[in-house]
C-alpha cells in the first residue's frame, strides 16, 4: 500500500458513501473500522460502543481473524486507555501502548500493539464510543510513534462518520422498542434531522480532508466534491420524503389520540415522566394536524435528549377555531440568542418552518437553569 493522506481517499469515500449503503448499524460500524485501518496503513483497529455496565455493547475490529478474536475471550472492559478516551473525552497517540501507566494488560491470545492511536466518538458532548488503530505499518525512529498529526486528524474524520452511524443505530434501536405506529412518524423526522445535520457536517469534513491531501491533489479534491455533492443531494431528498410523509397514525386516529399513544410510549422509554392533556381540542385539517405532530415530536425529543428534564408536559387545547401545543420541560433550558450564535438550531428552525407552512405561528420560551416551553398555534379550517 502506498503511504500518505492521498492514498486513502477511497477509504474516506468509501465510509461516507456507506452511510447510505447500509441499513445493518454492524456493517457500518465495520466499513468504518476497515477504512480507518486502510486509511493510516495499521496493522490493527477496533471501534468499541461502551455499555452502562462498565463494558461494551459492540465492540468491531479488523485485522483480526474470527478464530484469533474466539481465542482472545471475552469483549474488552472500560479501563485504561479505552476508559480515558470514553471517559475524559481525549485522544491518545503513543508510541508503545505497554508502556502507559494505564495499560493493564491483555489475555494471551490477543495480538501484541505497540504504536497507538485513539480518538473518542462524540455527537456533541455525548460520547458514544471510542476508534482506535494500533501498530502503525512504517519504520519508528527513536522510539517515536509511527503514527502522526495527520494521521490523528484525518482519524477525526472518520470519528465523524462512526457518530452518525451510532446515532443511527439509537434510532433504529429506539424503533424496535417504541409501538410501530407512533414510533414510525417520529423516528423519520427523528433521522430526519439528524442525517441532515450530519451530512452537512460532512461537507465540512470532505472540505477540510482536502488541506491534508499532499499526493495528486486535484483528483483528490474532485473525489471529495462529488461526495460532498451526494451529501447534499441526500439531504435533499431525504427532507422531500419526509415532508411528504404523513404518519398511519394521524390519518386513523386523529391528532388527540396520535398524540396521547406517542407521549405514553415515550413516558414508558424515558427516565422522564412524561405527561399529555388535551383540552376541549377540536379536529384540524390534515395539513395542520401534522403540522403540529411534528413540531412536538421535535420538541420532545429535543427536551428528552439535550435538557435533563425531570418532567416533560404537553397540552394540546382550543384556540378560537385552531388549537395550541405547549410542550414544557424542567430541564436545564438554554440561552436562544447564544444558540443561534452558535450556529446549534436544536431544530428551532424547522419547527419555525412547519408552523409558518400552515398559517401558525411558533415561540421558544427558555433560559439556562429554568426550563424551556414550546408554544404553536395554528389557525383551524
Amino acid at each position: 500500500m502506498t503511504n500518505g493522506p492521498g492514498a486513502g481517499i477511497p477509504a474516506v469515500s468509501t465510509a461516507i458513501l456507506a452511510m447510505s449503503r447500509h441499513l445493518e448499524v454492524r456493517d457500518v460500524l465495520k466499513t468504518i473500522v476497515a477504512s480507518a485501518r486502510e486509511l493510516l496503513d495499521a496493522e490493527y483497529a477496533a471501534l468499541g460502543v461502551p455499555d452502562d455496565h462498565g463494558g461494551f455493547a459492540q465492540f468491531v475490529v479488523d485485522g483480526v481473524s474470527a478464530e484469533q478474536w474466539k481465542a482472545i475471550g471475552p469483549l474488552p472492559r472500560q479501563h485504561g486507555i479505552l476508559a480515558a478516551m470514553l471517559h475524559n473525552a481525549t485522544p491518545e497517540r503513543l508510541a508503545d501502548v505497554r508502556e502507559d501507566p494505564r495499560f493493564g494488560g491483555w489475555p494471551a491470545a490477543h495480538p501484541d500493539m505497540s504504536d497507538f492511536l485513539g480518538l473518542p466518538v462524540a455527537d456533541g458532548d455525548e460520547i458514544l464510543g471510542a476508534l482506535f488503530l494500533a501498530n502503525k505499518r512504517c519504520p519508528k525512529e527513536d522510539g517515536r510513534c509511527g503514527f502522526t498529526e495527520d494521521d490523528e486528524r484525518l482519524l477525526g474524520i472518520l470519528a465523524q462518520h462512526a457518530a452518525i452511524a451510532l446515532t443511527n443505530a439509537r434510532l433504529y434501536e429506539r424503533s424496535r422498542e417504541l409501538t410501530i405506529a407512533g414510533e414510525r412518524a417520529r423516528l423519520a423526522h427523528e433521522l430526519h434531522d439528524a442525517v441532515a445535520q450530519k451530512l452537512f457536517s460532512l461537507r465540512l469534513t470532505a472540505q477540510a480532508a482536502t488541506a491534508l491531501v499532499d499526493r495528486d491533489p486535484d483528483r483528490a479534491k474532485g473525489e471529495l466534491h462529488q461526495v460532498a455533492a451526494l451529501a447534499a443531494e441526500a439531504a435533499d431528498e431525504l427532507r422531500a420524503a419526509v415532508i411528504e410523509l404523513r404518519p398511519a397514525a394521524l390519518d386513523e386516529d386523529g391528532l388527540v389520540a396520535t398524540l396521547r399513544s406517542q407521549v405514553q410510549v415515550l413516558d414508558r422509554a424515558h427516565s422522564a415522566r412524561v405527561s399529555f392533556t388535551a383540552h376541549c381540542a377540536r379536529a384540524l385539517p390534515a395539513a395542520q394536524e401534522e403540522a403540529v405532530l411534528r413540531v412536538a415530536q421535535e420538541a420532545l425529543h429535543n427536551a428528552l435528549r439535550h435538557s435533563g428534564a425531570e418532567h416533560v408536559e404537553v397540552t394540546l387545547s382550543r384556540s378560537g377555531q385552531g388549537a395550541l401545543l405547549r410542550v414544557a420541560d424542567d430541564g436545564c433550558g438554554f440561552d436562544p440568542a447564544t444558540v443561534r450564535r452558535a450556529g446549534r438550531h436544536l431544530g428551532l428552525v424547522s419547527m419555525h418552518d412547519r408552523a409558518g407552512g400552515v398559517g401558525g405561528r411558533l415561540t421558544v420560551e427558555s433560559e439556562p437553569g429554568k426550563g424551556t416551553a414550546v408554544e404553536m398555534e395554528v389557525p383551524g379550517g
